[in-house]
C-alpha cells in the first residue's frame, strides 16, 4: 500500500467518523419529533382547582445592563401577582453605571410598596451561578423565578406557571422563550430559527418521551427545596443552569416544560454578542457532558433515557464533527480515487439533512411562525433553512474551539451577552459600550477558511471534480459571512 493511499484511508475514516456521528445525533432529535408529534402521551394539563399563590422570588442576575436594566425592572414590577406575595432580587454583579441605575428604579419601586433589594458582592467570584447561589441566602420563599437582563415576561407569567407546583413532584416550570426582535435582521431572523426547535421539537419532545430535559438558565420557576437537594447552584461549568437541571432530576426531581406559555427576550442583534452567547453554550455543555455524563451511565435510568442525555450532553459536539468533516472534504475529494472509493456510497448520510429539514419545518412552519399564510411561510422557510446551514457552518471553528476547551478543562470567564435594547428596526446597536474592539485570530482564521472553500469550488470546476462543490460554495459563503460580520461589528469599525 503506498503513502498516499494509507493518507486516503485516514482522511476517509476521519471523514466517516464524522458524518457517522451527525447523522446519529439528527436520527436522535428526529426521534424527539416522533415524541413531539405523537397525540396523548403525557401530555401538560393545568391543575384543576383555586389558583395557587404562593409568595415568590423573583431573581435578576444581571452584569453591565445600563441598556436594558430599567426595562427589566419595569416589567417585573408589572406582573400580575399579588404584591405581598413577591420578593424581587436584582443581583447586580455591575462595575459600570448600571449599579447606580439600578439603585434608583429599586428607591422608585420600594417606594410604590414593594418588597425589591439590590444585592451586590465585593467580587464576580462564580459569575452568574456565583450569583445566584449568594442570593440564596437572602430568599424567604419555596419558589424563585429567574429572569435575564433581556427578557419581558408576559403579566400573567406567575399566574400560569405557578398552579402546576401543586404538584409535590415538579421542581422546575420552564417556559417557552419569545423573541421581541426577530425581525431586526437576517441575524436575528436566524437565530429565532433555530432556537424554535429547542423551544418546541427538542424540550416538549424530550418531556413527552419522559426523558431529561434542561431549565434553560431564565424563564423557569425553581422550587427552593429542588435547588437545596441537587447540591445548589454550581460554576464548575459555564452552563450552571444545564448542570444543575440534571443533577436535581436524577434526585427524583421532574422539569416540565409549557411550550405556550412565552416569555420573550431581545436576541443579539451584532455578530460578537452572538458568537459570546455560543462560546458560552458550546464550552459549558462540553463542561456539562463531562461532569455529568459518567453518573448519567451509572444511574437506574432507562436505556433510551441513557441515550438522550448523552445526545443532548455531546450536542455541542456536533459543530466540531461539521468543522472536521468540512477540512477534510477537500483533501478527500482528491484521495477517493487513489482508494477506489465514490461519493456515492456516502449518500445514505443524507438521511441526516432531511431529517434536520423536517424537524426545522415543522418546529418554525407548522409551530412558531404564526399569523402569516402557509405559501408564506414555506417560501420563507426554503430561503432561510440554506442559509441557516450555511452559517451554522461558518461558526463551526468558533465553536468547536470552545468545545475543546470545555472537554480539556480550560477554565475561562463567563462572558455575558451585551444587549442594547433592540426592539425596533430603527434601534441601533453602535453604541460605546460592550462592544468588542478588536479581533480575534479564531475571526482570521474564519476569513482564511472561506479563502480555502473559495480555492476548493474554483479548482473543483477546473478539474471537473464537482460532486462537492456545492457544499464547498456553502462553506465559503458561511465562513466568509461569519468573518465579515465580525470585522463589520467592531466597536471603531
Amino acid at each position: 500500500m503506498t503513502v498516499i493511499e494509507v493518507i486516503g484511508y485516514m482522511v476517509f475514516g476521519i471523514y466517516l467518523t464524522g458524518l457517522i456521528f451527525i447523522t446519529i445525533f439528527c436520527l436522535m432529535q428526529f426521534h424527539l419529533l416522533v415524541k413531539y408529534k405523537l397525540r396523548n402521551v403525557r401530555e401538560i394539563k393545568k391543575p384543576e382547582g383555586e389558583d395557587f399563590l404562593p409568595k415568590v422570588t423573583i431573581q435578576l442576575p444581571i452584569f453591565n445592563e445600563q441598556y436594558v436594566v430599567e426595562r427589566l425592572i419595569d416589567n417585573i414590577c408589572e406582573l400580575d401577582y399579588p404584591k405581598e406575595k413577591l420578593q424581587i432580587h436584582i443581583l447586580d454583579d455591575s462595575t459600570d453605571e448600571t449599579v447606580d441605575i439600578t439603585a434608583k428604579k429599586v428607591e422608585e419601586y420600594k417606594a410604590k410598596g414593594f418588597d425589591i433589594e439590590q444585592i451586590t458582592r465585593v467580587d464576580r467570584v462564580g459569575y452568574k451561578a456565583g450569583a445566584l447561589k449568594e442570593a440564596m441566602k437572602f430568599c424567604d420563599s419555596d419558589f424563585v423565578a429567574i429572569f435575564d437582563a433581556d427578557f419581558l415576561p408576559e403579566k400573567d407569567f406567575l399566574k400560569k406557571t405557578m398552579p402546576f407546583f401543586k404538584n409535590d413532584k415538579i421542581g422546575v416550570v420552564q417556559t417557552r422563550w419569545g423573541h421581541i426582535n426577530q425581525n431586526y435582521s437576517l441575524l436575528t431572523e436566524l437565530q429565532a430559527f433555530q432556537l424554535n426547535v429547542h423551544f418546541t421539537v427538542e424540550q416538549k419532545g424530550r418531556y413527552k418521551g419522559n426523558y431529561l430535559l434542561q431549565f434553560n438558565g431564565t424563564a423557569g420557576v425553581w422550587r427552593s427545596q429542588c435547588i437545596d437537594e441537587a447540591g445548589g447552584w454550581e460554576a464548575d461549568t459555564l452552563t450552571e443552569d444545564l448542570d444543575l437541571s440534571y443533577r436535581a432530576q436524577l434526585k427524583g426531581w421532574e422539569i416540565i416544560f409549557l411550550e405556550d406559555v412565552l416569555a420573550p427576550a431581545e436576541l443579539p442583534a451584532e455578530m460578537h454578542g452572538l458568537k459570546s452567547q455560543q462560546f458560552r453554550w458550546m464550552k459549558g455543555g462540553a463542561e456539562t457532558a463531562r461532569k455529568i455524563l459518567p453518573t448519567i451511565w451509572k444511574s437506574d435510568l432507562g436505556l433510551v433515557e441513557k441515550f438522550h442525555a448523552t445526545s443532548h450532553l455531546l450536542s455541542s459536539s456536533v459543530f466540531l464533527f461539521i468543522f472536521i468533516i468540512g477540512v477534510f472534504s477537500v483533501p478527500l475529494i482528491y484521495l477517493m480515487g487513489k482508494i477506489n472509493f465514490s461519493f456515492d456510497i456516502l449518500g445514505v448520510f443524507m438521511i441526516s439533512l432531511l431529517s434536520i429539514s423536517i424537524i426545522y419545518f415543522v418546529a418554525n412552519v407548522q409551530t412558531a411562525w404564526k399569523g402569516q399564510s402557509l405559501t408564506k411561510k414555506i417560501f420563507k422557510f426554503i430561503v432561510l433553512f440554506p442559509v441557516f446551514l450555511s452559517l451554522s457552518m461558518g461558526l463551526s471553528l468558533h465553536n468547536s474551539i470552545a468545545v475543546m476547551q470545555g472537554y480539556r478543562g480550560k477554565k475561562s470567564a463567563f462572558i455575558r451577552t451585551p444587549k442594547f435594547n433592540i426592539v425596533n428596526l430603527q434601534d441601533k446597536f453602535n453604541k460605546g459600550k460592550y462592544r468588542k474592539t478588536r479581533i480575534s485570530f479564531a475571526t482570521i482564521m474564519e476569513g482564511v477558511l472561506s479563502l480555502y472553500f473559495m480555492l476548493a469550488v474554483v479548482a473543483a470546476i477546473y478539474t471537473g471534480m464537482t460532486a462537492l462543490v456545492i457544499y464547498h460554495s456553502a462553506l465559503a459563503i458561511g465562513f466568509g459571512t461569519i468573518f465579515y460580520y465580525s470585522i463589520r461589528h467592531l466597536q471603531n469599525s
